[in-house]
């Protein structure tokens, strides 16, 4: 596990933790490193909730299909983020979304099943810390996908992204298709907006690249 060393000592959930001790939590956690290819499910939804995730090297999406098959996207993931750790603590049976991967993806595996028997407080504390986040994050999407149409959801999307990036000009981790079901808003109907925000000169976009003007 050393060869992960660096993103691991990054990811918030050895924050403060020794080489030594984070050694020892993923020996007791029994960790374990999938490699999946792109669009590949790492964890599909129905599956036992049972683990934690983190994301060693690529992207992935935390995915809700309903009944329809319309797709949700919830949430983005890159090196050093957390999937997983909610439902696992939770103690629910199997997990009601879906993780996938974006590109080919490297993802390191701990059973939670096993969290009892670890004595590490520093852990513990991390792990409340990242679900707390995740809560943060959650209800900014609400946020976000209760305005009432397309061109308040996606201002309200892009300001806030311009506000966590500090600037007026950024990138998304999105590409069109993901930013519409992110939104829970129709593509063509995305792109309409988009164009006319542009031509409204309240806008600039270049693929996943935005300016607030």
């Amino acid at each position: 596990m050393k060869k992960y060393g660096e993103i691991l000592s990054a990811c918030p959930l050895f924050a403060g933790m020794t080489e030594e001790a984070t050694e020892a939590v993923l020996t007791t956690l029994g960790a374990r490193v999938w490699r999946k290819k792109k669009e590949a499910w790492i964890l599909p939804e129905g599956s036992p909730a049972r683990y934690l995730g983190i994301v060693l090297q690529g992207v992935a999406q935390v995915v809700r299909t309903d009944y329809y098959g319309n797709r949700s996207i919830l949430t983005c993931l890159h090196p050093g983020d957390i999937f997983g750790e909610a439902f696992a603590c939770a103690g629910m049976e199997t997990l009601p979304v879906a993780v996938m991967a974006v590109t080919e993806t490297e993802v390191m595996m701990l059973d939670a099943s096993r969290l009892s028997s670890l004595e590490n407080g520093a852990l513990t504390w991390n792990l409340l810390r990242v679900m707390a986040q995740k809560n943060m994050l959650l209800n900014r999407k609400i946020e976000i996908t209760n305005k009432r149409t397309t061109r308040e959801k996606l201002m309200a999307f892009l300001m806030m992204q311009a506000q966590e990036k500090h600037a007026s000009a950024f990138e998304i981790s999105f590409d069109r298709q993901a930013l519409a079901d992110y939104l829970g808003v129709d593509r063509s109907g995305l792109s309409a907006e988009i164009g006319k925000l542009n031509k409204a000169g309240v806008l600039q976009c270049r693929k996943n690249w935005f300016e607030l003007l």
